[in-house]
């Protein structure tokens, strides 16, 4: 189905899931193929989730009361419910990280520093703003990784599915935020302006941490002169199975005055893991 109204469809339905899954003795530097700076690559993001989801969910909060649909206050709820899980899943990988020898603990608390002291210098809306950025970057990037099977292929199967599940819980709520903004701040003049400024700063702030924080992975490992290790990535990233081109083909839309993330309809890849997953008792709901 392809969604041309700027609008979720009323077929989206946002479920709060307690899942839980087990790092232990998985080796959380060689679980990717294509090896250790592909897998750190990953790693790397990881170590944003918790305290990044953290920030999502205060954002949001903060507008919860002037929301007026019925259907978005409680999709806001189960946004809460859902960012919070990813939190708590991604500070398990990340002790996994930690105890493995990386500087997990020190970037993430470089990580929560720097956004305190953001959160003293923005307004309520713009946080909201850096937010659906944000949103937009998970949905884009779990939309590739869900729908190229070589992204994943041959990983540890443990930590493979973490993967999966965050990706097809952040396309499951990927409007709520975007939502919430465009119900309480707007959608067109000055809250546009806002949207697009913001974006194109977030975009640079976040890969250039991203990579920074790679860096200090990759480093860390003794792999920083590993010539071959950095072109395997790059081909892993641009040629194959090549998903930043595709990427900054999604990040464009997100310029038009009329978008919307639901124009972009990958709920299918939400049914299709319901389908295999919803009696697992792994998968069970909260």
């Amino acid at each position: 189905m392809t969604v041309t109204s700027s609008r979720t469809p009323e077929a989206v339905s946002i479920v709060r899931r307690d899942i839980r899954f087990e790092v232990d003795g998985h080796d959380v530097r060689t679980w990717h193929p294509d090896g250790l700076h592909v897998a750190h690559f990953f790693n790397a993001l990881s170590l944003f989730f918790p305290e990044g989801e953290r920030f999502f969910i205060e954002s949001v909060r903060q507008f919860r009361d002037r929301v007026r649909s019925p259907q978005l206050r409680a999709d806001v709820e189960a946004f809460i419910g859902q960012e919070a899980t990813h939190g708590r899943e991604h500070r398990r990988y990340n002790v996994a990280l930690a105890e493995s020898g990386l500087p997990a603990q020190e970037l993430e608390t470089g990580l929560r520093d720097e956004l305190a002291k953001l959160r003293k210098l923005i307004t309520p809306e713009d946080a909201l703003a850096i937010t659906i950025a944000l949103e937009h970057f998970t949905a884009i990037m779990a939309h590739e990784l869900l729908g190229d099977d070589r992204i994943l292929a041959g990983t540890d199967p443990a930590l493979a599915a973490i993967w999966r599940w965050h990706a097809i819980e952040e396309t499951e709520h990927k409007a709520v935020a975007f939502d919430v903004y465009r119900e309480t701040v707007g959608e067109s003049g000055a809250a546009y302006r806002r949207r697009v400024r913001t974006m194109l700063a977030t975009t640079l702030t976040f890969w250039m941490q991203v990579f920074r924080y790679h860096f200090h992975l990759v480093r860390a490992d003794g792999a920083a002169m590993d010539l071959r290790g950095w072109w395997k990535l790059v081909r892993f990233l641009w040629i194959n199975p090549g998903g930043m081109p595709r990427l900054i083909r999604a990040w464009l839309a997100y310029f038009r005055r009329d978008f919307h993330p639901w124009q972009r309809d990958d709920y299918g890849y939400v049914e299709r893991w319901k389908a295999t997953y919803a009696g697992a008792a792994s998968a069970r709901p909260a």
